[in-house]
């Protein structure tokens, strides 16, 4: 379990704050993460890492010299969000673009694809990469599907040394997809790990008992055996790796190889030793040259116990910037000449930027968004334990708690720039950046998309009417599409969003009230919500347990149905300037 800690919620912002404290000679902290507190080279291409916490030392002990620029970091297990990572970038920049490294998990994928949107909106050349190193998430068929793992490293280390290198932007991003390519990771779990706070492991492996290819926040692995002698360890993870060779290696006899055996959390230094004293001596047998291997923990799972190896095949260019020198408060490398450390003066944040302006009209239709969102956030903290139960039938049981704090968090910032004299359409943006920064994974990144997509249909200029309010559901229906790729029938938040939105713009166009043609999509919105128990999840974590949610619906399809009933009982009440024009 977890002994120190003050308020688990304030876990995550202390941690960095400790951290910052413990390094500033090397990090310094902004809004959603830290980034070097040293200079830079002008002019060359930024890699900004990030995930959530509780895997360090994974991201921000990766941030300095040599290594990553900046690291976003979100909440326990939850993804930064896109206004996180947005920032982190932002103060990264050099001037020469940036590159979002980050493993491949849905939330992560949608924030950071929604932040490097954002970037290159305002001129900053940017690009995108996912690690896909572990090869027991999914098939060599479905590789874009796979997770990563400890193999964020070996890639994090060859695209930022690429960089470190005077690499454009188009080079390191083509120098980082190589070494993905060519990493591969497998690793295995002895016992789940307890957040601050919580009574009980987030999830549980039957003791004696070892899950081969689990993931690093309790994703379902391919079997349960008996936990082995170190030495036989050792052979189940050479063996699964060297029966996977990247596609331009033929034979691995004579191959260079970077290697990292990592512990997840719990397993010793000295377990690990005897672990990879085995792991030598199979690669050696296989003829394959270690180069530079690593040993200790560089990937965790808080304090779960596990581990696992990864290699990356190397050639030339892989093995220099393998090699190259790195100096981060985690991980050190040959011999760093010390940058310059940034002055006050330029570590000093820009000031939170200013609203647009805003008509009368629109300022009090904000009040009233305002008056929606609080009776969300309400209607969520009475429900989160509700939504956590039917999340946990197959998936990791944090939808209800993710909404909580999400909806909580969109009311915190709604609040401020009403009183400030936002319009609708800004105070729902704002909403929606506080929403997603607060709520983490998955579900924050697309009622973060969904928000914005209202407020931006409204404007700050008039009144809100019932065709733009159903433009904006029909754009956030299209823009959850986008970013999330989910369809009806995967078992999703999709299966609801869709018939609402084609439900009220159906009966918009017949020229019904707003209120009127709300409270009749809400109706199809709950049908649909309760259909889902009749799905197999097609995507997210409840995947590989698709048959156990059969019966029960998609916690994210009931929260949304919940969500558009409680607006639709608001909007019943006397009517205002919303009505007008519907």
């Amino acid at each position: 379990m977890t002994y120190l800690f003050n308020q688990p919620s304030a876990f995550a912002a202390e941690l960095i704050e400790g951290f910052v404290a413990a390094n500033a000679d090397k990090v310094r902290q902004v809004p959603g993460g830290v980034v070097r507190s040293t200079r830079s080279q002008p002019d060359t291409v930024a890699v900004v890492v990030g995930g959530g916490s509780g895997h360090y030392p994974a991201f921000a002990g990766l941030v300095g010299q040599g290594l990553a620029h900046g690291a976003a970091m979100g909440n326990l297990f939850a993804s930064p969000s896109a206004q996180q990572i947005y920032n982190v970038a932002r103060a990264a920049h050099n001037g020469a673009g940036v590159l979002l490294m980050f493993g491949n998990y849905a939330g992560d994928v949608l924030h950071f694809g929604q932040a490097c949107e954002r970037l290159r909106a305002e001129g900053i050349a940017c690009e995108v990469l996912a690690v896909t190193d572990d090869i027991s998430s999914a098939s060599v068929s479905e590789r874009e599907k796979r997770r990563g793992v400890a193999g964020d490293l070996t890639v994090f280390k060859a695209a930022c040394a690429a960089a470190e290198a005077g690499y454009d932007l188009a080079a390191v991003l083509k120098l980082a997809q190589h070494a993905n390519e060519r990493t591969r990771s497998f690793g295995v779990a002895f016992s789940g790990c307890s957040l601050p706070g919580a009574t009980h492991p987030l999830f549980e492996v039957e003791k004696g008992r070892m899950a081969l290819g689990m993931g690093i926040h309790g994703e379902p692995g391919i079997k349960e055996d008996d936990v082995p002698r170190a030495d036989v360890l050792a052979e189940i993870f050479v063996d699964r790796l060297l029966g996977e060779l990247p596609p331009d290696i033929g034979s691995p006899a004579g191959q260079r190889v970077a290697v990292i055996l990592n512990s997840l959390g719990s397993v010793k230094y000295e377990e690990l030793f005897v672990v990879y004293r085995r792991v030598a001596q199979l690669l050696a047998e296989a003829q394959l040259q270690v180069v530079e291997p690593d040993v200790g923990e560089f990937v965790t799972s808080f304090n779960m116990a596990g581990a696992s190896l990864t290699l990356m095949w190397l050639d030339d260019e892989l093995e220099t910037f393998w090699r190259a020198p790195a100096n981060t408060p985690a991980y050190r490398k040959g011999s760093v000449i010390a940058a310059e450390p940034l002055s006050a003066a330029e570590c000093v944040e820009s000031a939170e930027e200013p609203l647009p302006e805003a008509s009368a009209e629109s300022q009090e239709s904000a009040q009233r968004v305002l008056h929606m969102l609080e009776a969300i956030a309400a209607m969520l903290q009475r429900n989160a334990q509700q939504l956590g139960d039917i999340d946990a039938v197959a998936g990791d049981g944090d939808h209800g708690i993710g909404m909580e704090r999400g909806s909580l968090g969109a009311v915190a910032k709604a609040r401020d720039v009403a009183a400030r004299g936002a319009g609708a359409g800004s105070l729902l943006c704002r909403a929606a950046d506080a929403w997603a920064d607060k709520a983490g994974g998955t579900s924050g990144a697309l009622w973060g998309v969904a928000l914005t997509a209202l407020g931006t249909a409204l404007g700050d200029q008039q009144a809100p009417d019932a065709q733009r309010v159903a433009n904006g559901v029909l754009h956030a229906k299209e823009g959850i599409m986008h970013f999330g790729k989910a369809r009806p029938g995967d078992k999703t938040m999709v299966d609801v969003l869709v018939p609402f939105s084609d439900s009220l713009n159906a009966a918009v166009a017949k020229g019904k009230t707003l209120t009127d043609a709300w409270l009749e999509a809400a109706q199809v919105a709950d049908q649909a919500a309760q259909a889902t128990a009749q799905l197999l999840p097609k995507m997210g974590r409840a995947r590989p347990l698709a048959e156990k949610s059969l019966g029960t619906p998609d916690a994210g399809a009931i929260s949304l149905a919940m969500v558009v009933n409680i607006v639709g009982g608001l909007l019943k009440e006397p009517a205002t300037t919303t009505e007008q024009g519907a």
